[in-house]
């Protein structure tokens, strides 16, 4: 599998909005990378958004689509080996699996958000 290429700057810009909170605004911003991305880039950046997307529904109350969006970005994630794009995947999928769970069982401790 082609590793994605990390020097492409609105990737870099989307990294590093989802790593400072910005979940809405890296979503976007991955889209637009996503759109010109080549087949076998495409579900891994699509994981990437959904987990974005999911962790700004949850900082709505929308608990249902998030927990529903970190579904489909694990399962799209784990099609990747555990590095890709410069990012952890195999830590990644390790931190989705404990916010899975926080949302699955409504615990009151809010696991802490993802780094990619």
């Amino acid at each position: 599998m082609a590793e994605l290429d990390k020097s492409n700057d609105r990737y870099g810009t989307g990294i590093q909005l989802f790593n400072t909170g910005e979940f809405f605004e890296a979503h976007e911003v991955l889209e637009d990378v996503w759109r010109e991305a080549p087949a076998s880039e495409k579900q891994f950046l699509q994981g990437l958004i959904q987990v974005a997307v999911a962790l700004h529904h949850h900082s709505k109350g929308n608990l249902v689509g998030a927990r529903s969006l970190l579904e489909r970005a694990a399962r799209n994630l784990a099609l990747y080996p555990g590095s890709f794009g410069g990012v952890n995947i195999a830590g990644l999928l390790c931190e989705l699996s404990e916010w899975r769970q926080y949302l699955k069982d409504g615990a009151s401790q809010v696991p802490p958000l993802p780094k990619i």
